[in-house]
Formats: C-alpha cells, structure tokens, sequence
C-alpha cells in the first residue's frame, strides 16, 4: 500500500492506495472517528461495495443513503436529500459522512459535509479512476447549476482518501478513459516524465494492470498533492489543474450534464486548448498532433458532441469560475509538461478552434 500526505498544516490528510484496501478492517476501522455515520452512494456502486463499508460500522449509530447515478444528479436537490436525512436523523456536529462513489458521490457529500452545521468531517472512498486520480483529491467540493458546472460550493478538506484500485476492475471502460484524461492532464501541465511514461505504458493501462494502475494513480495523486499544498485556494498555480475544463464545463452545460462523461469533456477540451496554444504560437503542430494520438490511444473523443453549436461553447464559457472582471483567463501550453494561465489570446483564434473541433 502507497500512502501519500497532502500537506495542509493541521488540515494534512493521508490518501492511501492500494489493491483490496477496502477489505483492509483496521485500517477503515482507524478513519472512522465519530458513532454517527452516514455513508452516500450511488446505485450503482452500493449492490458492488456498499457492504464491505457498513460491514465495518456495526455498532455504530450509522446509516445509508442511496442516490441516482448520474452527473445530472451532482445537484442542489441530492445535497438537500442528504442534508435531511442527517436531520431526520438527528446527526450531530461530531458525525461523519463516508463519499462512496465517483467524482459526483464525492464532490456532492464533500458540499454537504462543508455545510451541515457548519461544517463535518467526511471521508472520500473514490470508485472510479477519474475520482481517484483527481477529484477525491484537494478539497473541491460542489454542485452544478443549469447555467454552469460547479458554480456553487466550497474548499472543504477531507479527512483522508481511501483509493482501492481493485475497484475498478469493475468500471465500465467508457468510464477508465474518463479517468486516464486527468492522468494525461497532469503529465501536460507539470511532469513531463509522466507523461512520457504514459505513452509507453498507455496500452497496460488500458489493460488495467494493477502495478501500472499503482504507479499512475500515485503519481497523480503526488502531482495534485503538491499543486494543492502550494495554493489551496486555487489563487494562482492551482488553476493549471484545469486546463482543458473550461472548453470541457462548456461542453458539459451545452449538453445538460448528459451524453458525455466529465472526462470525455475534459480530454476534447484539453485538445482544443493545444489547439489553440498552437495558433497562438505557444506549441508546435507537431506537439498538438502528439497529444492527440495519446487521447485517441486512451479512447477519449477528439470532436465536439454533435449537438454543440459555436454560440453555444462562447456564451458557456464565459460562465467561467476563472473569469475576472469579464475577462475569461484559459489554461493553455508553452511545452508539453508546461502550462500557463493567460488571457493574451483574441476571440479570433478562440472561435477558429471552436469551429476546428466541432462535428
């Protein structure tokens, strides 16, 4: 087993991962830390490991939530569900709440556990790699809008993450590409090395080879952690965590959280944001062209959604978290391994990859 340290002074908090650490009593046992517990998943995933959890909270005064699986779910309806179980069951200040699912199970219990009474502690149990890799990781928690992705929650730390990575022997492998964009994306914004591995090693990921698996998510994870540690608050260097999120949220809220997975949005938009550092000047073609065949290798879309119009990507992106001002700053690339926060770019070269990407 890997444990990684997220350095946040007295908010530090371990992630451990591993193959069948879920089975692994003590060390649930040694998270759990409150006789009130409510643990949150999905549909999905309670039938597959609902039960390992709660086998773990006998004798404890816990229960069970059990919501639709769906990114249209991630909304201010489910964190109302939530929040009135707790007080129908009256869970005090000192409860726990347990995030077992993917990126909406936990981004959703993460909001909830900021909010309800000012603030609880939760425990994330990701299920799918782009969770692993990514969301469980950092303390963003939210909901969505219909107007915007994630336009409403808060910085709220978890108190450890537990990655088994035998869980995703599982996952659909609509949803394991998903998550290999956020592996990719670490790899383009800040290590380069990695990157180079993964197109090595690309082809054993998709196998899902449990050492690879390892390697990958422990990498990601040590690259997230590090970002994190220097900007919690996604004030400067934090924000290169989401190149590729800006074309890909818009994408996403065209689509009405439908159709596409969150990965699939983000690895198409981390195209066209090489696409676009491309046309101003930023990369080469042959470094853009690089990127593709890795996301095409990684089975991730390189075309719009057909139903995504150009009036459409212009007006959603500018329901932006990193718009200033008026002003929308994008993440884009100077190098393979480099990214770099600019809002230097002309509504030109924007609409001209736009329309390159779209069906």
């Amino acid at each position: 087993m890997k444990v990684i340290e997220v350095d946040l002074g007295k908010r530090s908090y371990p992630i451990y991962i591993g193959d069948s650490i879920l089975a692994d009593k003590e060390l649930i046992d040694k998270q759990i830390t409150s006789h009130q517990v409510l643990v949150v998943t999905n549909e999905t995933i309670a039938p597959l490991y609902l039960k390992s959890i709660v086998n773990n909270l006998a004798g404890l005064d816990y229960d069970v939530l059990v919501l639709p699986d769906g990114e249209s779910y991630k909304s201010l309806d489910c964190f109302n569900q939530i929040i009135s179980r707790l007080m129908e069951k009256k869970f005090n200040r000192t409860c726990m709440l347990i995030a077992l699912g993917g990126g909406v199970i936990g981004d959703l219990t993460g909001f909830v556990a900021a909010c309800y009474q000012r603030g609880v502690k939760f425990i994330q149990i990701p299920t799918t790699l782009l969770a692993q890799v990514d969301s469980s990781v950092g303390g963003k928690t939210a909901v969505n809008h219909p107007l915007g992705k994630n336009m409403i929650g808060a910085f709220y730390q978890p108190s450890a993450v537990l990655a088994d990575t035998s869980v995703l022997s599982s996952l659909p492998d609509r949803e394991f590409s998903a998550g290999l964009a956020e592996v990719i994306k670490y790899g383009l914004i800040r290590d380069r090395e990695f990157y180079e591995w993964l197109e090595n090693n690309i082809d054993l990921l998709i196998q899902r080879d449990n050492k690879a698996l390892i390697y990958t998510i422990e990498r990601s994870c040590i690259n997230k952690a590090e970002v994190v540690a220097q900007d919690e608050r996604e004030s400067g260097v934090r924000a290169t965590l989401n190149l590729g999120h800006t074309f890909g949220h818009a994408i996403e809220t065209g689509l009405s959280y439908k159709h596409w997975l969150h990965g699939e949005a983000v690895g198409c938009g981390m195209l066209m944001a090489a696409d676009l550092s491309m046309r101003l000047g930023l990369l080469e073609q042959e470094q853009v062209d690089r990127i593709k065949r890795l996301l095409v290798r990684a089975k991730l879309p390189i075309k719009i959604h057909k139903d995504i119009k150009l009036k459409q990507m212009l007006e959603n992106m500018k329901v932006d978290k990193k718009s200033r001002d008026g002003i929308l700053y994008l993440i884009l690339l100077s190098d393979i391994g480099q990214a770099t926060i600019t809002a230097d770019y002309t509504e030109q070269a924007l609409t001209e990859t736009i329309n390159h990407f779209l069906e």
